[in-house]
Formats: structure tokens, C-alpha cells, sequence
């Protein structure tokens, strides 16, 4: 397709997809688009297992890495350990999720102590190590690879980043969910700006994507020809053609994958995703300390609730949540009924669209073949 990011990131379709499955970015990679693998919470030592596997089973396609780097979060700049971090969690918050394990008949004692919690405590913290202090040392793992494109979630990529993207000669992208985000983006020197609505799954913004992708769009107008990529509740080749129209020159999706056959969701939850309706996501703060979208459960439900604490900010939040939730994702695995019920994922509102289990280079060929249907429909309109 004539559009700059298929000629920029050298593919033939402008859609990239985010997956923490290395079998995904391969697929997606392989069909024409670009995979892009979340390297959040992986060590170095991981991510470079997880590259070469890419490297060995991608045919040369390009692919992209994704990282983590807050411009918030609690002890930035600080210097805080680990269990700096874990003195700062209320034992509130412990007895609290603690309670809706039990409530669900799964043993989580342990999870009311400090002690009995702390190396599942410190773990979780590392679900955000790439983003604290580990950064650096993970994308050297990455641009020892031929990637093609790094890109940074939660704010502008440090100047260090950027440096090292120009150094490799490979474009960063960055994640924004408001117009005024874009502008520093752009202002920075970002290459390739992902706006995300808050449609997407994951931390998202407060607007919708038909409402920031143009608004975006004009705001850009004065930084030269930014690259944009649309993000944000985007399942079909349908809604890819509207985005475009507004203005994207492609798209970044993820929902829409994790129902596929290689993904890495549980089976549990690749039943409740294809049976979910746009209705069965929240946004919360419940999760990371951050607002992200994700299926609703009993779990995202009880922290909604007026009488539950108030969700600790990131990474404090996150140190809570991922223990317990590790526990109901190992239940639910092996049957447990209470477990499969609390069970949740982040997922974007489009996942209402998806209603099938298939492969992830069936899902790009879906997105091609509707796309072509929408152009095709918009061209009669103006046909005689």
C-alpha cells in the first residue's frame, strides 16, 4: 500500500501489531504487516531468548520490540529498592485482595503478609523492571537484533532513547492518548506517533479514537509529516479504512490478536474474549496504579466498588495486584470454578468485534480482505 509507514518500516500493509507472543509477531510479521513483541517484565537474559527465536522463525521479515519507560511513577529518581517500595503498601490493600481470593474459595493467607508476600512482591515489581531501572540494558539486548522499530509506552521516550533509535538507524514510536501528548512527542523528535484511544485495551486516555485521530492529525500539521498510527478499539479492516480516512497512515492493534490460536492467553480466557461484547470491558486504575482497560471480573468489580481502597499509584499498585492475580491465573488453569470467574485480561472495547478463535496471519488477511471491501464501498459513493 502507498502508505509512509509501509514505506518506513518496509512492509506491504500498514498494520502493527502488539503481542507478548514471540508466535504472533512472527505470523503478523509474515503476512505483510509487523509485529511488534512487548518486552515489559522480560530480563535481558529472556528477551534475547525470545529474539532469536523471532530471528530463526520470522523469514527476515521486520519486526519491532515494545518497552515500558514511565515518566511517572513512585521512587523515580529516587533510588527506592524494591522493599523501599513494599513498606509503602498499606496492609489495607493486602487484606483487600486477599479477601477476594477467599471470597472466590482460593487459599490467599500468605498474600495478607508482608513477609509471606514478599518475593511474589518483588516479582511483580519487575513486571515494570524495563521501565524503572532495566531499560538501557534491555533495549542493548534488542538493537543487537535487526529490529526495525522500538517503541516506548507511557510518555516521551528519554533522550537516550531517541539517541540510541538514531544510532541504529531504526524508528521509535511512542504511545499518546491527547493531543497535547502528541505535541511533545513530536516536539522530542519521535519518529512515528501511536494514538490510542480509550477504546484500546491496556492504559489508555479518556478520548475515543474517532475523536483523537484527526484532532491529532491537525495539531501535527505544523511538525512537518509526522507519521501517524491509529490505535485503540481497532479489530476490523472496516474500522482500519475509517481511521485511515481521518487521517492515520495505519494502524497498531492488539485486542484483536489475543483470541488467535498462537497467542498466549489461557483458554479460559480466549472463551471469555470471543464471547465478550464491547460492554464486558473497564477502565481502571485497579491493575497497575494507572487507568488501563481490561475484561470485567469479580476482581475489577470489587476494586470498582465505593468501599474498596483507593488503588495505590504505579508501581505500588502493581506490586498488590499481579501476586493475586498470578494465583487466580494458575487456579483457573487447572479448573478451579471461582478462579476462572475472577480471571481477567487488558483488552479494548473492540473486542466485541472479534467472535472467533483463528490463526494471527488469518486475522491480517481478515483485515486486508475488509479493508478493500471499505474502500471499494466509500468508492461507490462518489462513482456515476
Amino acid at each position: 500500500m502507498k502508505s509512509q509507514i509501509c514505506k518506513i518500516l518496509n512492509i506491504e500493509f500498514p498494520l502493527v501489531a502488539f503481542s507478548h507472543c514471540r508466535d504472533v509477531v512472527a505470523a503478523v510479521s509474515k503476512a505483510g504487516g509487523m509485529g511488534v513483541l512487548g518486552a515489559v517484565g522480560l530480563s535481558p537474559d529472556q528477551l534475547e531468548t525470545e529474539l532469536n527465536w523471532i530471528d530463526k522463525n520470522i523469514d527476515g521479515k521486520p519486526y519491532g520490540v515494545d518497552v515500558l519507560v514511565p515518566n511517572t511513577y513512585v521512587g523515580k529518581g529516587e533510588n527506592l529498592s524494591t522493599n523501599d517500595l513494599r513498606e509503602m503498601i498499606p496492609q489495607e490493600h493486602r487484606e483487600f485482595r486477599a479477601d477476594i481470593l477467599e471470597q472466590h474459595d482460593i487459599d490467599a493467607s500468605d498474600l495478607r503478609k508482608s513477609d509471606d508476600s514478599q518475593k511474589t512482591e518483588q516479582n511483580s515489581n519487575q513486571v515494570l523492571g524495563a521501565g524503572l531501572d532495566g531499560a538501557k540494558e534491555v533495549l542493548e539486548v534488542a538493537f543487537s537484533h535487526p529490529i526495525k522499530l522500538v517503541a516506548n509506552a507511557l510518555g516521551v521516550p528519554p533522550k537516550w532513547m531517541l539517541d540510541m533509535g538514531k544510532e541504529h538507524n531504526v524508528p521509535v514510536a511512542a504511545l499518546v492518548g491527547a493531543k497535547q501528548h502528541a505535541i511533545k512527542q513530536a516536539e522530542a523528535g519521535v519518529d512515528i506517533i501511536v494514538v490510542s484511544g480509550t477504546e484500546g485495551g491496556g492504559h489508555c486516555g479518556s478520548v475515543s479514537t474517532m475523536v483523537l485521530v484527526p484532532e491529532v492529525r491537525r495539531a501535527l500539521k505544523s511538525y512537518g509529516d509526522v507519521p501517524i498510527l491509529a490505535a485503540g478499539g481497532i479489530c476490523t479492516g472496516e474500522q482500519m479504512a475509517g481511521v485511515m480516512a481521518m487521517g492515520a497512515d495505519g494502524i497498531w492493534c492488539a485486542s484483536v490478536f489475543l483470541p488467535t490460536t498462537e497467542a498466549e492467553t489461557s483458554d479460559n480466557i480466549k472463551e471469555k474474549l470471543v464471547a465478550a461484547s464491547s460492554s464486558h470491558t473497564v477502565r481502571s486504575k485497579s491493575r497497575t496504579g494507572k487507568h488501563s482497560r481490561q475484561l470485567t471480573s469479580p476482581w475489577v468489580e470489587a476494586w470498582e466498588n465505593k468501599n474498596a481502597p483507593e488503588p495505590l499509584p504505579m508501581p505500588l499498585q502493581t506490586m498488590v495486584s499481579e501476586p493475586a492475580l498470578k494465583r487466580v491465573a494458575d487456579q483457573a488453569a487447572i479448573g478451579h470454578k471461582g478462579a476462572k470467574q475472577l480471571e481477567t485480561y487488558w483488552v479494548g472495547q473492540g473486542i466485541g468485534l472479534v467472535n472467533e478463535t483463528i490463526t494471527a496471519g488469518q486475522t491480517v488477511q481478515k483485515f486486508k480482505e475488509e479493508f478493500i471491501d471499505s474502500y471499494e464501498r466509500i468508492n461507490e459513493f462518489l462513482s456515476d
